[in-house]
């Protein structure tokens, strides 16, 4: 009688587990958060230490930093509906969910860059004064991560049409999700900090 042996797996050829993916993704979102919050933190310290603030003569915030607002918050419910759709199996859902997030994304950076030269054009720049730096620090640098999250998002969503994924293996779609939902919640903060101290 001959004895069979069971092929060995080659690692590299599985997915990592999704657990192992969601570490990795929570300690470099954790990373960010502390940016994040030391930046802000910097941010509050120069305004507790400030005689006024905002200085006088500054303009208000922008009233469509909203809109900014409602697209980044619209963009975690489209990226939550691709993840709810492919857990199911679900290919539309799962495409739809993503190209929608994606178009979210790219029109809160436009509204972002409407709402900096709106400013620019009533000579409020980062060189004005102090609150005008921190004001461009902040969302610039929130914008930027939107930005650099856009690029793998794309290719997560370019893979979703060619079918890649499945009920059983979506972990980039799950990860992608998990950023996104980071960058939905710090613009929350960023925003509700800018309001409440302007």
């Amino acid at each position: 009688m001959t004895q069979t042996f069971p092929v060995p797996r080659n690692p590299r050829s599985e997915p990592a587990p999704l657990a192992t993916g969601r570490l990795g993704m929570r300690l470099l979102l954790l990373a960010l958060g502390v940016l994040f919050a030391a930046t802000l933190s910097g941010y509050l310290a120069i305004r507790g230490r400030a005689e006024a603030w905002p200085p006088p003569g500054v303009p208000r915030l922008p009233g469509t930093l909203w809109i900014s607002t409602v697209l980044i918050v619209a963009s975690s419910f489209s990226v939550q509906w691709a993840v709810r759709g492919i857990r199911r199996g679900l290919q539309g859902p799962l495409r739809l969910g993503l190209a929608l997030t994606a178009a979210l994304g790219v029109a809160f950076l436009v509204s972002q860059t409407l709402n900096w030269f709106g400013l620019v054009a009533i000579n409020f720049t980062a060189k004005t004064n102090l609150y005008g730096f921190l004001f461009y620090l902040l969302t610039a640098l929130h914008a930027v991560h939107v930005l650099g999250g856009l690029v793998p998002l794309g290719g997560v969503t370019a893979c979703a049409y060619k079918g890649q994924y499945t009920a059983e293996r979506h972990n980039p779609v799950e990860y992608t999700a998990m950023y996104w939902h980071f960058l939905d919640v710090v613009w929350l903060v960023l925003f509700a900090v800018l309001l409440l101290t302007s």
